[in-house]
């Protein structure tokens, strides 16, 4: 069977005060009955001195039937005298409130005399603890009995009744046996009214604690353990109602903290269940885009070996090839028909020089030298190079600069060399009235600033935007060499930067150049975003 909480509260507090109760009741049941005994003891030594007092007189008159007859008054006035006897130096009884005894001689051992005997010469004084003695009459009856001496005083060595001689010191004994029945009774009598109230007291004690251990531990300890079940049970919005502001109620206030503390934890964790496979790919295609970029850049670095050795080798050729031509199509002696033969030979070789060009700028790792500039002035620098050429005729040019971006340490010529690129290319892929937009930022928390060119051209396929940056991959006929968006990835990597592309087919394109702010404590309070 189990107990309850209250059940061994009560068992054991009713236990410890039992023995705690019992040991005291003991302890002073026995204190009470030795104050008892030395109060009989006492009141039997002052009823001697009382009797020895009154008979006093009648002893010197020699009046011994009056003194006789005193004594056995007393013995009949008080209930608890058993016997008084007067016992002579020679062991004699000479009067006992008990007929059979007068006349009798005591042995010296026996318990009236063995007290001042006991030693080899009498005991002349004693104390009244040692001429008191315990034992029990022919009834098995526990009695005291007190011997008190019979001095020989000076009336009596001299009264003329009856002589005594002066060297006498004792003449006799008065011997006092007392009843213990009324002590003992009223021993067992305090012993039973001790025993009954401890009883009370420790049912007294049972109730209360059981009453205060049931309302301030009982029940809160209940509630607590519902409250327990309940979280078990996947109940998470469960509050434990305990007010109280002691450790049951801090237990109560930790129980609510950890429910609420399980509930944002059961949540978070159903939704990231749910995302699991967002994330998943999201995070697939952040690192497919990495990949593509490390695969890219490793292309473009092999790629530029290679085209390293090959535009060397066609270079010295072709400027044989184009100086011989020029110089023959300025020979007056040339032929008039072959003229427009060598302009074409010219031309074409010039145009190879160019690819030449483009290809040495592709495999050569320039690194950049960095100084700080300003990326709204780069912008503007660039448009004014640009924004006289034909394609640019009927474009709109729209400026959403800045103005707190801060100086930043860049290369200005080769950032130059990336925004002709992509206006360029905005303005080709536009091919008539349109609109580019210029906007510039940065963004606080990752202390970068951007550059972003959007046109209002065609856009770019999906089936081709992820070769948009390969090299010698070009959409234009007879136009482009396709290396001016590598060599724009290759000068904004080396910056520490990266190039974002967004993208509608029919609606237009953006191009976002990032670059690290090489600066702390450059950022101005206020809108991050431009």
């Amino acid at each position: 069977m189990r107990l309850t909480l209250i059940a061994k509260l009560s068992i054991a507090t009713s236990a410890v005060l039992l023995l705690t109760m019992g040991l005291f009741s003991y302890i002073n049941v026995e204190q009470l009955e030795k104050l008892l005994f030395e109060e009989a003891v006492s009141d039997a030594d002052k009823l001697g001195e009382t009797i020895v007092q009154t008979t006093h007189y009648h002893m010197l008159e020699n009046n011994l039937k009056r003194a006789y007859q005193l004594i056995d008054e007393v013995a009949s006035q008080r209930g608890i005298i058993e016997r008084i006897r007067m016992i002579n130096k020679f062991g004699l009884v000479t009067h006992s409130t008990d007929p059979k005894e007068t006349g009798l001689y005591l042995d010296k051992k026996a318990e009236a005399c063995s007290m001042c005997h006991a030693g080899s010469s009498p005991l002349v004084h004693a104390t009244t603890m040692n001429r008191s003695r315990l034992f029990r009459n022919r009834e098995g009856h526990e009695v005291l009995g007190m011997a008190k001496a019979i001095y020989n005083e000076e009336r009596c060595y001299t009264a003329p009744c009856h002589f005594h001689p002066k060297e006498a010191k004792v003449l006799g004994v008065l011997d006092i046996i007392v009843s213990l029945d009324p002590m003992h009774r009223k021993v067992y009598a305090y012993r039973n009214e001790i025993i009954v109230l401890a009883i009370l007291q420790v049912v007294l004690i049972a109730l209360c604690l059981t009453f205060f251990t049931q309302r301030f531990v009982n029940r809160p300890v209940r509630r607590l353990v519902r409250h327990a079940h309940l979280v078990g049970e996947g109940t998470l919005d469960a509050k434990v109602e305990i007010k109280s502001r002691d450790e049951l109620g801090e237990l109560a206030e930790a129980f609510d903290d950890m429910t609420v503390n399980l509930k944002k934890a059961h949540d978070d964790l159903a939704d990231w269940g749910k995302n699991l496979e967002t994330k998943v790919e999201e995070r697939s295609r952040e690192l497919r885009t990495i990949q593509a970029q490390l695969v890219h850049s490793e292309k473009l670095a092999s790629l530029g070996e290679l085209v390293a050795g090959i535009a060397h080798e066609i270079n010295n050729p072709l400027t044989g090839i184009l100086v011989f031509a020029s110089l023959l199509s300025s020979d007056t002696k040339l032929d008039p028909a072959l003229k427009g033969d060598l302009e074409l030979i010219v031309k074409e070789t010039q145009r190879c020089a160019k690819i030449v060009r483009g290809l040495l700028d592709f495999s050569r790792e320039s690194i950049p030298q960095k100084r700080p500039a300003s990326l709204n002035e780069i912008m503007d620098a660039t448009l004014t190079l640009v924004g006289n050429q034909s394609c640019f005729h009927d474009v709109q040019i729209v400026k959403e600069y800045n103005p707190d971006i801060p100086d930043m340490l860049l290369d200005p010529h080769q950032i130059e060399q990336v925004f002709i690129n992509m206006l360029l290319n905005a303005c080709h892929a536009i091919a008539g009235p349109g609109q580019i937009r210029l906007r510039t930022g940065f963004d606080r928390e990752s202390a970068a600033a951007y550059a972003a060119i959007s046109d209002t051209g065609c856009g770019i396929p999906d089936e081709i935007a992820g070769k948009i940056f390969d090299p010698f991959f070009t959409t234009k006929e007879n136009r482009g060499t396709g290396l001016g968006l590598s060599v724009s990835y290759g000068i904004i990597e080396a910056h520490g930067g990266r190039i974002e592309v967004q993208s509608a087919v029919g609606v237009g394109t953006t191009f976002t150049v990032w670059l690290p702010l090489a600066h702390e404590g450059v950022l101005a309070e206020g809108d991050s975003t431009g």
